[in-house]
């Protein structure tokens, strides 16, 4: 198949999200003199990232909102404080901290340079469709010098509808103007990247990058790291 367009997910695909989100979390933990209330750090580190997974899936699935997710992300695990009674407020500084910190982060998945390198000398037009924060992706595309070698970023906030439903990859061919038959969709996360993207109509590249089973027959391509996709590409 030949295509001229790659939708691409941005976090944990391309950026390392979890790992740059990780320091500025351990960044935060320290500001905020955290072990004032946490005897064990490792007990406000595992609630928070058992929660914010939960949030962000509820948030695909246009469940929860922006703002919900933002406090109760931190209003969870802070609540495990010993004598911490974290209110909205402290909540959302909190929020508004870690944002900032991980916005500066600069690290990416392993061959995410090397590969958008690639793709943009062999002529592909590459657009980011993410469900992050618009304000933070922008920052953290910047941060890391991948902003330049995308000619779209395609944003659920500014689409009105978050990835996996149908109106966001909608909206994704309207802005980019790329059409369906020769688009392919390249993301790590099965439900909203894939699953989303199939059900729109295209064909996809999973990032299988912690594999415990195979991708599904209905996933076009399968790969376990990036510089795989140079093969396929």
């Amino acid at each position: 198949m030949h295509y001229t367009d790659l939708f691409i997910d941005f976090d944990d695909t391309l950026y390392d999200t979890h790992g740059n989100a990780n320091i500025a979390l351990h960044e935060l933990f320290n500001e905020l003199e955290l072990n004032r209330w946490f005897s064990d750090p490792d007990v406000f580190y595992n609630e928070y990232w058992l929660k914010n997974i939960d949030l962000w899936s509820r948030y695909a699935r246009e469940e929860i909102t922006r703002d919900y997710l933002i406090v109760e992300r931190f209003r969870y695990p802070l609540s495990f404080g010993d004598g911490l009674e974290p209110t909205e407020e402290y909540c959302r500084m909190a929020g508004d901290r870690f944002l900032e910190l991980c916005s500066n982060k600069p690290n990416l998945i392993d061959g995410a340079h090397e590969l958008t390198e690639y793709l943009r000398a062999a002529g592909y037009r590459m657009h980011i469709c993410s469900n992050g924060f618009h304000e933070v992706q922008y920052k953290k595309l910047h941060a890391c010098g991948l902003y330049d070698f995308f000619d779209t970023i395609i944003l659920s906030e500014d689409a009105g509808f978050n990835k996996p439903s149908p109106q966001f990859f909608d909206y994704a061919f309207r802005i980019s103007n790329a059409n369906r038959a020769t688009t392919l969709m390249i993301g790590d996360n099965f439900q909203t990247d894939i699953l989303g993207a199939k059900q729109a109509g295209l064909d996809t590249a999973f990032f299988n990058r912690f594999p415990e089973y195979p991708a599904p027959e209905a996933v076009t391509y399968e790969v376990t790291a990036l510089k795989q996709l140079i093969g396929i590409l």
